[in-house]
């Protein structure tokens, strides 16, 4: 068994935290393997950080040499992929702020991730309602701890706190968690179809990018294509509304009917994307008017231009507080991490009329909240925030079950094929060691061949005739295996039987496919690393 030992080493005047993972002789002692710190894998020996290219080059291969000695353990945990987050339905809002990542620090957070010891690649999807990291981890314990001590690190909150709200779904369960959020299946309001978009965001920052890994990358453009399939195929989208939507439900469902289009005051605090949808929709029930309250008014501009049947109304930033004292029901929907409204300057706006109950609404769809707890003991406001939109979500029970269940038949069929893909990938190695191997025996033979012909014997012609007839040979012997190692995937018992004819292969050639796999991957890291230092 593999042990950890964590100690403190100091290089050049810096102190780092190392630790050094050993495994037990057979006399009981204990042989150190590698150490790593805070740039990832080092010398057993601490080395000063100014050093000769060289020096560098040999501290990483002697790395990864003692590395190859616990190879055997990695293997037995084997690459997988996995997801760990925490979204509306595990976590409040307070704790989802907190983790919340802007999409431009996206690739930031994905370059922390896949710097981590155990982690190979990373993807980050990160909205109002959820805070997930899907990846690819060469051992799944280590890998899961390093995310939870940088998601600790980036938020605040201690990883005992974390764990309570976090989930963690392995390999096929994590591909089938991505498709269903993909398809709107996981939402507070089923089939919305913003969520599809911030998944195509994810591929498109990776693009734009350093790009996600392969793995990754697959990954979530099958879930697009899931989650397309679902809008289209099935009945999902009609009456399904996104968070905007049911945010604009939610304040006229508080309001009184007959008052719900005509005398109320409506504001709109941010004019972008989830505000452009909460003036759609609420120009769809009938209102009329709205302010719409912006940093610019180009946004806005393009409200107007965009959606004629509704007057549109703009107000700077700075007149703010003036709109609001106008307003019967506010909405808020800006990018600003401190709160826009705060007890003080609440308490202090005049009172609602009557006829629409007396109490002022603030609906609040931004994370971080645009609008402070403490709003919530002023007398004559009303507070709801992203979590309070369940209430609107609950209508239409049955018909939601129908529709989620012709939707679930096409995601179990997209994550089958996805299986199908991923699992077809463990036989490429096995075919380029496969071909490796008969190749430098084919080598070896045709120089004992050469040699034995002698150079006076050995035209052009005649060496030419042997090489084509000895590669010719070999292909002819190679085409049945390794046609029993190539599956279009799609069909599990085909899938089977070329990882029988996989792992029978490894065996009759002794390919050690599996360790060559952990080293190639190790070996990156450990150049990645030296290449930073």
């Amino acid at each position: 068994m593999a042990s950890l030992k964590t100690s403190t080493a100091t290089v050049g005047g810096v102190k780092l935290n190392t630790f050094r993972v050993g495994r037990k002789s057979s006399l009981g002692v204990r042989e150190p393997v590698y150490v790593a710190g805070r740039k990832g894998f080092a010398l057993r020996c601490v080395r000063s950080e100014v050093g000769l290219d060289v020096e560098k080059k040999t501290a990483a291969l002697e790395a990864l040499e003692q590395f190859k000695i616990s190879a055997d353990r990695y293997m037995k945990e084997r690459i997988c992929i996995g997801v760990i987050g925490l979204s509306v339905h595990t976590a409040p809002v307070e704790m989802r702020e907190k983790l919340a990542i802007p999409e431009a620090q996206w690739p930031h957070a994905i370059a922390e991730l896949c710097n981590l010891n155990h982690i190979e690649e990373a993807a980050v999807l990160s909205t109002c309602n959820r805070m997930e990291v899907y990846f690819v981890a060469l051992s799944w314990h280590r890998g899961i701890q390093e995310i939870m001590d940088w998601m600790a690190k980036t938020s605040g909150i201690p990883v005992s706190d974390l764990r309570q709200h976090l989930f963690i779904l392995r390999e096929s369960d994590a591909t089938q968690h991505l498709f269903t959020v993909s398809s709107g299946l996981d939402s507070l309001v089923l089939g919305e179809g913003q969520i599809l978009a911030q998944v195509k965001q994810v591929v498109k920052t990776g693009q734009l990018n350093s790009g996600l890994g392969k793995t990754m990358d697959r990954l979530f453009k099958d879930a697009i294509t899931a989650g397309k399939r679902v809008r289209t195929e099935t009945n999902i989208s009609s009456g399904a509304v996104s968070v905007s939507s049911a945010a604009a439900e939610l304040a006229l469902m508080k309001l009184p009917e007959e008052s719900r289009q005509s005398s109320v005051n409506f504001l709109l605090v941010g004019a972008g994307k989830m505000g452009r949808l909460v003036v759609k929709h609420l120009a769809a029930k009938g209102v009329k008017r709205v302010v719409v309250v912006n940093r610019s008014v180009e946004k806005v501009d393009a409200l107007r231009e965009e959606m004629k049947d509704i007057e549109i109304i703009y107000k700077p930033l700075s007149e703010m507080l003036d709109a609001a004292a106008e307003a019967d029901v506010v909405f808020t929907s800006t990018a600003s991490e401190a709160p826009l409204f705060v007890k003080e300057n609440v308490e202090v706006l005049p009172p609602v009329s009557e006829t629409l109950g007396g109490t002022r609404l603030f609906i609040d769809i931004s994370v971080p909240r645009n609008v402070g707890t403490c709003v919530s003991v002023v007398k004559h406001a009303r507070v709801y925030n992203v979590d309070d939109l369940k209430e609107v979500v609950e209508a239409n029970k049955e018909d939601r079950l129908r529709k989620a269940q012709e939707a679930e038949e096409i995601i179990n069929e997209e994550v089958n094929h996805f299986n199908a893909w991923k699992d077809s990938l463990e036989t490429v190695p096995t075919i380029k060691k496969l071909r490796s191997y008969a190749d430098r025996i084919r080598a070896s033979e045709l120089d004992r061949c050469f040699q034995k012909i002698g150079d006076e014997a050995l035209t052009k012609k005649v060496k030419k005739a042997v090489e084509t007839l000895s590669t010719s040979i070999v292909n002819r012997l190679l085409h049945g295996p390794l046609q029993h190692l190539r599956c279009e995937g799609g069909d599990e018992k085909s899938l089977a039987e070329t990882l029988e004819n996989m792992h029978a292969l490894n065996r009759m050639f002794d390919l050690d496919t599996d360790k060559a796999i952990i080293e190639q991957k190790i070996k990156a890291k450990v150049d990645k690393s030296g290449n930073k230092s």
